[in-house]
């Protein structure tokens, strides 16, 4: 095992996370959808467990996350939830549950922290979404917000390119990031942003910053699970490493059993009662 990776069996919370940022300790996350992958990344020592709404892409083979439900995010909540002891778990509220409408946003992440038991939940947005940011905090529920390239906007964007490379949509991003921190937000992602400007809010907020092609200088890094594995073949922008080529490996494995089958080797005579 890496010597980077904590030795600290300890349960992460939200304040656990702001002393990581405080001490300087880089924060690591990354998505999980389901019981079995979600236990090996909160057992290798994972900070923050993500159940992304990204799931409507590479769990339901959508092209967008826009079609996920609600229903179906609590389903891959609960699964997650079910396998992590350390690691704090996010859920994402999904698009349409909680913008333009601060009763229906408190009701939808009230049903993610009551049938999943879930840490907290994700939002995009902020100056726009600022009456559900206002109402789940004051049920208590801790939020992490989401600035700069927001997927659940593409339609509205038209495009995934970086976000915020002009003065006017950097210095907003700046403003909504100072604002869901004094709203009361535990923390904040960014994605697909200039990294100067990613490392400028970074060091004036109080609360970790998360980067998704944010460059190095913030508190800590998320990725997708199935980009990061290798899984998916298909994504390939300029701020995935790919950490290994299960595409390969699982499709080798596959063709293997495949060929046992057919030459009748599969099974041999100690795999058989």
């Amino acid at each position: 095992m890496s010597t980077a990776v904590s030795s600290d069996s300890r349960k992460v919370t939200t304040h656990r996370l702001m002393e990581m940022k405080q001490r300087g300790e880089k924060i690591s996350m990354l998505t999980a959808y389901d019981y079995s992958m979600a236990q090996i990344i909160d057992q290798a020592g994972m900070d923050v467990i993500l159940v992304g709404d990204s799931a409507s892409n590479v769990m339901a083979g959508n092209i967008t996350t826009l079609p996920i439900t609600l229903d179906q995010m609590i389903y891959h909540g609960k699964s997650v939830m079910k396998a992590v002891k350390r690691a704090l778990v996010v859920v994402d509220l999904p698009f349409g549950t909680y913008q333009g409408n601060s009763k229906e946003a408190l009701h939808s992440a009230i049903r993610v922290m009551k049938e999943t038991h879930a840490d907290c939940i994700k939002i995009e947005g902020g100056s726009e979404i600022k009456e559900s940011v206002i109402r789940i905090l004051s049920a208590g529920i801790p939020i992490m917000g989401h600035l700069g390239l927001t997927p659940q906007a593409i339609n509205k964007f038209g495009t995934y390119t970086v976000r915020a490379r002009e003065e006017e949509e950097a210095n907003k991003l700046i403003e909504d990031a100072h604002l869901l921190e004094d709203l009361g937000c535990f923390a904040v992602v960014l994605e697909k942003i200039p990294a100067e400007l990613a490392a400028r809010v970074a060091s004036e907020l109080s609360i970790p910053v998360i980067g998704i092609g944010a460059g190095g200088g913030v508190d800590g890094q998320v990725l997708v699970m199935h980009d990061m594995l290798g899984i998916n073949k298909e994504f390939s922008p300029r701020f995935l490493r790919r950490y290994a080529d299960l595409f390969s490996v699982i499709t080798e494995a596959v063709q293997g059993y495949i060929s046992d089958v057919k030459k009748n080797d599969f099974p041999n005579e100690k795999e058989q009662y």
